[in-house]
C-alpha cells in the first residue's frame, strides 16, 4: 500500500497527517475486503510506504523523517511512522512536473491572490511548457473547479458549522413540540400529525421522532 500527500508548508505535524491517512486507508481496506478483525484468523495486511511530495521552501531537507524521533527523541513506543520526503522529480517524470506546476501556481498566487485567474493562467503557462500538457488539456474545467473548491475550503467549513448548528435548533425544537403535546394530552396518532406539518417532515419520519421521543 503506497500513499503519497502533497505539502507546501513545513511542519512536522505532516508525520501526524500521514498517521491518520494509513489508518483511515487500512479502515476502507478491510470494509472492502469484510474481513473480521475480531475473528481468530488473521487478516492480510498490506505493507504500507508513506511519502510526502514537499514543493516549499526549507533550508534542510532529510531523506526520512519519523514520529518517534521527532515527537519522542527517539524513545521506543507503541506506534511509529516512518514517512519518505519526496523534494524533486527526475527527468521530466510526474513529480517533477507537479512540483513545477505548484511553482508556477505559487508565482501567480503572488500576482493575482487566490483567484480563478491565478488558477488560469498557472494552467495556461504550465501547457505551453509541456508540464502535465496532456493532463490540464484533458480536464481544465475540471482541475479550475477543483482548485476554487480548495480555496473555498474555509467558507465550506463555516457553511457546516452553521448547517450542524440549525440541525440541532431544529432537534431541540421538536423534542419540545412533542413533550409539549404530551403534557396537553394530544394522543400520538395527533403528535406525528403535528410535528410532520410544523417541521415538513414525511409522517413515517415524523413518528419516528414521536416514538423516540415520547415518553
Amino acid at each position: 500500500m503506497i500513499l503519497t500527500e502533497a505539502q507546501t508548508t513545513w511542519t512536522m505535524n505532516i508525520i501526524i497527517g500521514a498517521l491518520m491517512y494509513l489508518v483511515q486507508s487500512y479502515h476502507e481496506y478491510f470494509e472492502r475486503r469484510n474481513d473480521n478483525l475480531y475473528g481468530s484468523k488473521k487478516v492480510k495486511l498490506p505493507k504500507a510506504e508513506l511519502y510526502v511530495i514537499f514543493t516549499g521552501k526549507w533550508v534542510s531537507k532529510p531523506e526520512y523523517v519519523s514520529l518517534s524521533e521527532e515527537f519522542w527523541g527517539g524513545e521506543k513506543c507503541a506506534i511509529d511512522v516512518k514517512v519518505k520526503m519526496i523534494y524533486d522529480g527526475k527527468d521530466n517524470d510526474i513529480i517533477s512536473q507537479y512540483v513545477a506546476f505548484t511553482k508556477v501556481y505559487d508565482e501567480q498566487v503572488k500576482l493575482y491572490g487566490r483567484t480563478r485567474e491565478a488558477v488560469t493562467n498557472t494552467i495556461n503557462i504550465c501547457k505551453d511548457r509541456d508540464v502535465l500538457k496532456e493532463y490540464l488539456s484533458s480536464r481544465e474545467k475540471e482541475v479550475v473547479d477543483m482548485m476554487m473548491t480548495l480555496f473555498d475550503e474555509e467558507q465550506v467549513l463555516r457553511a457546516y458549522v452553521e448547517s450542524e448548528k440549525e440541525e440541532a435548533a431544529k432537534k431541540a425544537a421538536m423534542i419540545s413540540a412533542i413533550e409539549m403535546c404530551q403534557e396537553i394530552g394530544l394522543p400520538v396518532s395527533e403528535t406525528i400529525k403535528k410535528v410532520a406539518g410544523k417541521y415538513k417532515l414525511e409522517e413515517n419520519d415524523a413518528e419516528a421522532w414521536v416514538q423516540k421521543y415520547w415518553k
